[in-house]
């Protein structure tokens, strides 16, 4: 597998899932804010020295299936992006973590085929957001449900040394998705109480620079993952640090909403 190490792109994976469709969307205002190609790859096994050819040829055949109905469905929606598609072998999660070291950023679909499907997230999308050495975003998808993309993006606020880097994502992909940011206060004191002064402090930067974006607080002293379990605010999107990675799933929330909870794609940052 060879990677395009002269520019960097969005990688997407694709498995032949409608999830994995749904985050390639996702992904195109990525890119195009970039001015950076749409990298979808689609990972085959690598080829066992005794096995059958035939296995590897109909591999190839569902990937370049999946592939080319991905590319398909892009330039449906009528966007200005180029759009390349790339065989690699190895497994899903392997493939896009060695795609990470070179790219802007690994989209995936939260959920994907076969009986992993059935999880919350599936096994590669964990491990990708856990591993990866580029931010990742894990696109929620509800299965029958009409996807939307209102709602705000909550993003982490404290006082950690990478924190400035999710405020940094967490304010352009608020400008990129014309959405408000929920800024969640993760101090601990306080029961009951919004930090203000705190967050006042971390976010003047963001609001001065971001001016278009409006900004509402909240507290969240046990954390975004609990938070976003709880809560009934409408959120497209969370922006967390590494450190959260391990909670995506809990961000995600299940595939069928329940108790009001419906859940969020999440965006792991990292530097």
């Amino acid at each position: 597998m060879t990677h395009p190490q002269s520019q960097q792109r969005v990688v997407v994976g694709i498995d032949g899932s409608d999830a994995a469709i749904n985050a390639a969307k996702w992904a195109v205002a990525e890119a195009i804010s970039r001015d950076v190609p749409l990298r979808l790859i689609h990972a085959i096994p690598e080829q066992q020295p005794d096995g059958p050819a035939a296995d590897e040829s109909l591999d190839i055949e569902y990937g370049e299936t999946a592939l080319r109905a991905a590319s398909a469905a892009l330039h449906a929606v009528g966007q200005q992006v180029k759009i390349e598609t790339d065989l690699v072998h190895g497994s899903p999660a392997g493939a896009l973590i060695s795609e990470s070291r070179y790219a802007a950023m690994v989209c995936i679909g939260s959920i994907g085929i076969g009986g992993l499907a059935r999880r919350v997230i599936g096994s590669t999308a964990d491990a990708v957001a856990q591993k990866a050495h580029c931010p990742v975003a894990i696109i929620r998808h509800n299965r029958g449900a009409a996807e939307s993309d209102s709602g705000s993006v909550a993003v982490v606020v404290d006082e950690s040394p990478d924190n400035d880097a999710v405020l940094e994502y967490g304010f352009r992909e608020a400008r990129l998705r014309e959405a408000p940011i929920l800024a969640l206060g993760v101090w601990r004191w306080g029961v009951g109480e919004i930090p203000y002064r705190q967050l006042d402090h971390r976010l003047r930067r963001w609001v001065s620079e971001y001016r278009e974006v409006h900004v509402r607080p909240a507290a969240a002293r046990r954390g975004a993952a609990e938070f976003l379990t709880n809560t009934q605010e409408p959120v497209q999107l969370a922006v967390v640090d590494s450190s959260d990675a391990d909670k995506a799933a809990r961000m995600i929330g299940p595939i069928t909403p329940h108790f009001g909870h419906s859940g969020c794609s999440v965006l792991v940052v990292r530097k």
